[in-house]
């Protein structure tokens, strides 16, 4: 399902190909997509080198940031996914062992969520709840008993990415709790969370379904969790023919935005045949033109409805470059460009974050996810390079995950330094 997402989300964006084999964000094209310049070196592979040559093209700005670490729990990789109104921000954090944990930072300091008894956790889509509830990914200490990889291998880290069965979690009062899956499934995945007590995400079934291929068995359905006591599992209904799929982002009127396709890899491609929209207990194409059949991922839906996204490219399979995409209900689909007048060119864009302003974050990059960079659509169609924006910041900001009503902007920097990627705040400066 970038993944990164996942992730559907681009490997670039969680983890080097090396590491999973795997690409965010369903958050996943590449984490799942599932889905950044020098965040490619650590997770694709491309030559650092070349990433430290390049310049940053000046814009002037209308807007300017300070920009912030978020600490970490020893390792060397941290990521900020989430952010809501309360400046909640919440990821993941490596520890020194390669296992991440998903994380919590208020004010700046750091809450450990743990895990529901595996050595992997993650917070890897958007959540926007503002009532105390965070939801991600787990593994249990359940062996996996289909040797499935999941939609998780994209967000861990080597050695302990697959093996074990994950869950959706909720973490609310200081707790991590599972959500169970459809009957005769294994795995779920949790990426947003409401104000009305709904979670969004998917979960498989019992079905051994003939078009899930690679490691992946079981079909997975579109779920909606109630929570309780007791949690209660829903599913959403999928595009006529179809026979997987994913809700990736839900709003506190219950729009619900994700994929729908077929089972495939469980990590995008095509399981995002379709871009959708679910409300009033229908589901709607919101792209019935898109230019391929994979890849079209919904990654976030503000309270207004607006939609952002990225789609697929014909010519790329396997999601090395898609189109950053806002689709509102008056204009229909609009495309976000990337960024201009760059060496090399750059030819993809991917679309993860909106808030109520119409503010998107995403990421811009080059045809081989050499030059990549956290990015801004404000009101336009042509993106701002945040890096012209992050004053006397030194690390390199590689992906802009989230925005929230504030303007403040979380996603993953880098540190040609140490190499070590970080979970960053950016907070707007005042007068600008």
């Amino acid at each position: 399902m970038a993944v990164t997402p996942g992730q559907f989300l681009k490997c670039r964006h969680e983890n080097s190909t090396k590491e999973t084999n795997m690409t965010t964000q369903f958050t996943t094209k590449r984490v799942s997509r599932t889905f950044f310049i020098i965040l490619t070196a650590i997770w694709c592979g491309a030559p650092l080198a070349v990433v430290l040559a390049q310049g940053s093209a000046q814009v002037k700005a209308k807007q300017q940031y300070q920009v912030s670490n978020l600490p970490g729990l020893g390792g060397t990789s941290n990521g900020g996914n989430s952010i809501n109104d309360q400046t909640w921000v919440s990821g993941y954090a490596r520890l020194p062992n390669r296992n991440r944990h998903a994380t919590l930072w208020r004010n700046s300091s750091l809450t450990d969520l743990f895990t529901l008894g595996g050595p992997n956790s993650s917070v890897t889509w958007n959540v926007k709840n503002t009532a105390g509830i965070i939801v991600g990914i787990s593994q249990t200490a359940d062996p996996e008993p289909l040797g499935e990889a999941w939609s998780s291998a994209a967000f861990y880290s080597t050695p302990n990415n697959v093996g074990y069965v994950n869950l959706g979690f909720v973490w609310q009062n200081n707790q991590m709790r599972g959500l169970s899956p459809f009957p005769g499934g294994n795995n779920g995945f949790a990426t947003g969370a409401n104000n009305l007590g709904q979670v969004v995400g998917w979960a498989e079934n019992g079905v051994h379904d003939p078009t899930c291929c690679c490691t992946q068995v079981l079909q997975f359905r579109p779920a909606m969790w109630t929570l309780g006591p007791p949690d209660q599992i829903h599913e959403l209904p999928l595009i006529p023919g179809d026979t997987s799929g994913a809700a990736t982002a839900i709003n506190d009127n219950g729009q619900i935005v994700g994929i729908s396709g077929i089972c495939d890899q469980a990590v995008g491609r095509r399981t995002a045949k379709h871009a959708v929209l679910w409300e009033n207990g229908g589901v709607t194409d919101i792209y019935p033109d898109a230019p391929a059949p994979w890849w079209n991922t919904p990654t976030a839906i503000n309270q207004r409805g607006d939609i952002v996204g990225f789609a697929g490219d014909p010519a790329f399979v396997e999601g090395d470059i898609v189109h950053a995409f806002m689709w509102t209900r008056e204009d229909g689909i609009r495309h976000l460009k990337p960024l201009p007048n760059r060496t090399p060119k750059h030819v993809d864009s991917e679309a993860y974050g909106i808030n109520e302003a119409r503010q998107v974050v995403g990421v811009s990059c080059d045809a081989d996810q050499v030059d990549c960079r956290a990015v801004v659509w404000d009101h336009g169609n042509t993106p701002t390079d945040l890096n012209d924006l992050k004053g006397s910041y030194s690390p390199f900001l590689a992906l802009a995950k989230d925005i929230n009503n504030k303007g403040e902007i979380t996603g993953r920097a880098f540190n040609p330094i140490t190499g070590a990627l970080i979970a960053y705040l950016a907070v707007p400066v005042s007068g600008h």
